[in-house]
């Protein structure tokens, strides 16, 4: 069905939109959030996609083998998106829905069986969701508070699916593109190697690099910025933190955060508590709090 509401007749994004809407139920809040816009202009881009679909009297039908692969990045996006929203979701005042990621794997899993839509791009996207589907016990304490990344337990990890996004990582090395999935992908993979190097930070710097360049997001930015700090320096971040202005992502003062910790206590309060003012779920509202107390003690 994400095939066929995917017509190229309306915008990606307006495909991409009523795909989250119609088929998976998300609402516009929720669209709105995944595509880091507002309710107006989802409302707006969602009904001028009807009414285009209705005046040009086009009907949601299933689509034959040679329509596919125009549609198949819609579908990829959507997928993705939906992965993203059950690991890290915000509208359900839920740190992590297994049940909806596993889903979402299932889903990716049938297009890699099927010989037209066994792309490069599809093997990318489902190795990036096996290595972050690896980390889903590590994520969660027992008392339901999210544990982050470098507070992990490593033997937590699940070592099957961490294989599993390296084969599909594999196989996704035929052809001459590479996508924002690949970058995000082999991120993602230097993430399962738990131990601090050089290397590794360098490496994961380089792939940002390479996916701003592909496909510019104002998260990867703030995310390259952390790789920044851990490959060369916190006060070259700081840096280039502060030019995003993300002043309306409680992450953007979070990482700020961070990055002063140690350099400047005070700045690091302020920008935890300015996180805290704006952070939406009571997960991420624990750990700023954590993280303003540390700060008291560093």
């Amino acid at each position: 069905m994400m095939f066929a509401i995917c017509n190229p007749s309306i915008s990606i994004e307006a495909q991409i939109g009523l795909s989250l809407r119609i088929l998976c139920g998300f609402g516009i809040d929720e669209i709105a959030s995944a595509f880091l816009s507002n309710k107006e202009t989802i409302n707006k881009r969602l009904f001028r996609a009807k009414e285009k679909l209705r005046e040009e009297k086009m009907n949601i039908s299933f689509v034959n083998n040679q329509s596919i692969p125009t549609r198949q990045n819609a579908v990829l996006t959507t997928l993705y998106l939906l992965f993203h929203e059950g690991y890290y979701s915000e509208s359900k005042n839920t740190t992590l829905r297994k049940d909806l990621c596993l889903e979402v794997i299932r889903l990716t899993y049938l297009l890699i069986e099927n010989e037209i839509t066994n792309t490069p791009n599809t093997n990318a996207l489902l190795s990036l969701m096996c290595f972050h589907a690896s980390r889903f016990e590590a994520r969660i304490a027992k008392t339901g508070e999210y544990i982050l990344y470098e507070n992990q337990d490593p033997k937590l990890w699940n070592m099957e699916l961490i294989s599993k996004g390296e084969y599909f990582l594999n196989c996704a090395a035929t052809g001459n593109k590479l996508s924002k999935y690949h970058l995000e992908a082999a991120i993602a993979y230097w993430h399962t190697i738990k131990i601090d190097t050089k290397e590794k930070w360098e490496n994961i710097l380089q792939y940002y690099n390479q996916l701003l360049l592909i496909e510019y997001s104002p998260i990867a930015a703030l995310n390259r910025t952390y790789a920044l700090s851990k490959a060369n320096s916190k006060q070259e971040a700081i840096v280039e933190a502060e030019k995003l202005k993300l002043t309306d992502n409680h992450f953007y003062y979070v990482l700020l955060g961070e990055l002063y910790l140690g350099i400047d206590n005070k700045k690091a309060i302020k920008h935890f508590e300015n996180a805290l003012a704006i952070a939406k779920t009571p997960a991420d509202k624990q750990i700023i709090i954590q993280k303003i107390a540390l700060c008291v003690l560093y």
